[in-house]
């Protein structure tokens, strides 16, 4: 679908934000704030330590993160979430949840809702469709990115339709800079801006920029790498810290050798280098440090 259409859709009427936002508080008793409940747990493990200039790191190996198995949801999680509890796997800056899922053929998330916070997701296999309180109906693939800011108040639910593939994505959410905005959804493909051996962009502040845009000082980047390529990559805003997961392939970030899954922390530091040790694709996330 055209991108101006979900536009169109999102951009929703004031009583339309004050219903999102009369419905979260209508339910108050059975569903806490999704941004409260998450910035409640948040500790201050990867922020920056402004006394020391030196780049500072910290790795998620794959086969550490928490995992849950649900039949119709398989779900990896490489920061704190739901039942999987690590104090020191709360949160990279604002980067506050990373779920590697894989949904069942013909199964999904029902309807349940969520405020203040920037969802991102990925679709690395099958299509995913989106149903939610503003309206919006659509069918997430492969090649796709997809962001709903909470803002107020909104309801979703996501399902995968086929009978007969598996849904294999990536859901993210960020701590937004401002809270209480209007409820507002976009997707976009990005087959024609995918590039071998570069970095191209699927996620920034900037509604006029390419990819998606979110209420946060955050730049995400897509790398489909071919062996032997290496590449610099800058950190685009001040205070920002680099995640980088690694969706295919082999991987070395800073003299660090990553594998498929694993995720890679980087802060105090303007540049890093990312050599290709396979064919692989990885996924860079340029996010504030500090909360705000």
């Amino acid at each position: 679908m055209d991108r101006k259409n979900f536009l169109k859709k999102a951009a929703l009427s004031t009583a339309a934000a004050i219903t999102g936002s009369s419905l979260l508080k209508a339910n108050n008793r059975e569903v806490k704030s999704t941004y409260d409940k998450l910035m409640h747990q948040v500790g201050f493990n990867h922020l920056p330590n402004k006394e020391i200039k030196s780049m500072k790191t910290v790795l998620h190996k794959a086969s550490t993160r928490g995992h849950a198995d649900h039949g119709w949801l398989n779900s990896h999680h490489s920061f704190s979430f739901a039942n999987y509890y690590n104090p020191e796997r709360m949160n990279f800056g604002v980067l506050r949840v990373l779920n590697d899922d894989v949904v069942a053929p013909g199964k999904g998330f029902g309807t349940h809702p969520h405020d203040n916070m920037e969802i991102i997701s990925i679709p690395l296999e099958g299509g995913l469709e989106h149903k939610d309180s503003m309206g919006n109906v659509a069918v997430i693939k492969q090649g796709d990115v997809q962001v709903m800011s909470a803002g107020t108040g909104i309801y979703h639910s996501e399902y995968n339709k086929n009978t007969g593939q598996e849904v294999r994505f990536l859901q993210i959410w960020m701590f937004p800079n401002q809270k209480n905005v209007t409820p507002r959804y976009d997707q976009i493909t990005l087959r024609e801006q995918e590039i071998k051996n570069q970095f191209y962009q699927v996620l920034s502040p900037n509604p006029n920029d390419a990819g998606v845009w979110v209420h946060q000082n955050a730049w995400f980047h897509m790398g489909d790498l071919e062996k032997g390529c290496e590449l610099d990559y800058t950190i685009k805003g001040e205070g920002n810290g680099l995640y980088a997961f690694v969706i295919e392939g082999n991987v070395t970030i800073e003299g660090q050798s990553l594998n498929p899954r694993d995720g890679f922390g980087i802060w105090d530091t303007e540049q890093v280098t990312v050599k290709a040790d396979s064919n692989a694709k990885v996924l860079l996330m340029d996010v504030p440090m500090k909360m705000g």
